[in-house]
């Protein structure tokens, strides 16, 4: 723990506690954020990454400890007096103002204006040019878009020239999640600039759970475990395992608790079906199987996931469930045979961000807690307070909003949703994508429950690692078709990457192939 005389210049973190309601969200934090230094923060979602940020630029008050600056108390009553301090944070989520221009979002609140208060257009245009061109984002964004015209990646180059802008020249910035929307180009624009940021002597703050980011861009990682410093390390001194074991208190290869509980029962048998997207797809997953589904980008696995759960129409081919054949004229069909999916995109696809996280959870239950037209309240409160102390979703009670929680808690209320339902199959597609290692290894274990209780799981995942990890057999696409299966004996990287090139491999000068973005 860093001692108060240590201070120095810099932004700093003091004993630090938050306390909301009943939930102890930080406890005795203390961290130092030096200038000219980029700070790595990590720690497993709901490890109080994101509450400690909030304190940092004034969202949050602490319920104990202190924010300094250079050594001296601020008293942080707002995000404004952080701004005014030269604290500022690129949120996860950008708040962008939908029918202004680019130019507007960034200086909303600080317009140039012409004589009789009009907006000075000319001098907007001027000055949104020449800090496009300064920040190095000219070729990336257009400041006559609109907001609502915006893609995701543009939305957080907005927030970011938003924080780089102003009257009081920035003297720490967080970056919270900033590349999860960023196109290759942008992400390298994005690194040169807190490149330049740090060469100006700003202090960064960078959280992200990808460990390639962090080692290439942090000076130093700080790492949170529920709500308290789990250590702080320099990062030419560590590797991932140290990182892995700081965060979650054991090793990576403890991860995976897989054990071999397949039966002979055929829950799944999928027999010739085709779709605008996959050709003359079969397989079959078993009761307690966990069958894996690999492929490269545009392999067709997403798509075929799509077709399972009714969401696109079959062209050709039977669906069978235990046996039953099923015929799938939308989702709900879907859901009656006994098939859930949590699909790749959960915030787009999944979940209802505005609503709670009791009803995300009864959504596809509430046939089953209706008396006459009515839900039975009380029936759905236990349904939803069962899943969400067995899956330990992380949250003040089941009436929090879903939009509040972190990623790995929003994904564990997709799959309570699903776990409430009782599926015979479930599809999850890339289900640990954009949580931390912790939240990994709490849906590792929730997939192996799954199995043990007779579930027929199809996982989708672009981590070969993961893929390995998980799978009694690895079914491999490519091109809409699948090109092979392996058991997990015989199921290696090299294997499956043979089967995901198969027809490919005979064409010279082919590239290296890459797992991930969209299938």
């Amino acid at each position: 723990m860093t001692s108060p005389a240590t201070f120095g210049a810099g932004l700093a973190a003091e004993a630090v506690a938050k306390r909301f309601g009943s939930v102890k969200a930080l406890h005795d934090v203390t961290l130092t954020f030096p200038p000219g230094q980029v700070t790595a923060l990590m720690g497993e979602n709901g490890a109080g990454k994101s509450t400690l940020l909030r304190i940092l630029t004034g969202d949050h008050r602490p319920s104990e400890g202190r924010v300094l600056l250079d050594g001296k108390p601020l008293a942080l009553a707002s995000p404004t007096d952080a701004r005014n301090a030269g604290i500022r944070i690129i949120p996860q989520e950008p708040e962008i103002i939908p029918h202004v221009s680019v130019a507007e979002n960034v200086y909303a609140g600080a317009l140039p204006r012409a004589a009789g208060r009009r907006l000075d257009r000319a001098e907007l245009r001027r000055r949104i040019r020449a800090d496009l061109d300064r920040l190095g984002f000219s070729r990336v964004l257009d400041p006559d878009l609109l907001g609502s015209e915006l893609t995701a990646a543009q939305r957080q180059l907005v927030e970011i020239l938003r924080a780089l802008t102003g009257a009081t020249p920035p003297r720490a910035i967080a970056f919270d999640e900033p590349t999860s929307s960023l196109s290759e180009h942008e992400v390298e624009a994005l690194f040169a600039l807190i490149g330049r940021l740090r060469a100006q002597g700003i202090a960064v703050i960078y959280v992200s759970h990808r460990m390639k980011e962090i080692f290439r861009l942090a000076d130093r990682i700080a790492v949170l475990r529920d709500g308290t410093v789990a250590g702080v390390v320099e990062a030419r001194d560590t590797d991932e395992g140290e990182l892995v074991r700081l965060m979650v208190g054991r090793d990576l290869s403890s991860l995976f608790v897989r054990q071999q509980v397949a039966t002979d029962r055929v829950v799944l048998d999928v027999a010739g079906v085709s779709t605008d997207d996959v050709h003359d797809v079969s397989l079959r997953v078993r009761a307690g199987e966990v069958v894996a589904l690999a492929g490269l980008i545009g392999a067709g696995r997403s798509e075929l996931a799509l077709a399972l759960a009714g969401d696109t129409p079959v062209r050709a081919g039977t669906i069978r469930v235990e046996g039953k054949a099923v015929r799938l004229r939308g989702p709900r069909n879907a859901i009656r045979a006994g098939i859930g999916l949590a699909p790749e995109e959960r915030k787009a696809q999944a979940l209802f961000l505005q609503r709670t996280i009791r009803d995300n959870t009864s959504l596809v239950s509430l046939d089953r807690l209706r008396r006459w037209r009515f839900v039975r309240n009380r029936a759905e409160k236990q349904l939803a307070q069962q899943y969400a102390d067995r899956l330990r979703v992380r949250a003040p009670g089941i009436e929090h909003e879903v939009r509040k929680l972190s990623g790995g808690n929003q994904q564990k209320v997709v799959l309570a949703r699903w776990l409430a339902r009782k599926p015979k199959v479930l599809i999850l597609d890339e289900p640990t994508r954009g949580v931390d290692i912790g939240a990994k290894a709490e849906i590792y274990h929730i997939i192996a429950d799954l199995a043990r209780g007779g579930v027929a799981v199809l996982v989708i995942s672009s981590e070969l690692p993961e893929v390995l990890g998980l799978a009694d057999r690895v079914v491999v696409m490519q091109n809409g078709r699948i090109t092979g299966e392996l058991l997990r004996a015989d199921a290696t990287e090299e294997a499956i990457l043979a089967l995901a090139m198969a027809d490919d491999l005979a064409v010279a000068g082919s590239t290296t192939p890459t797992f991930g973005g969209p299938r």
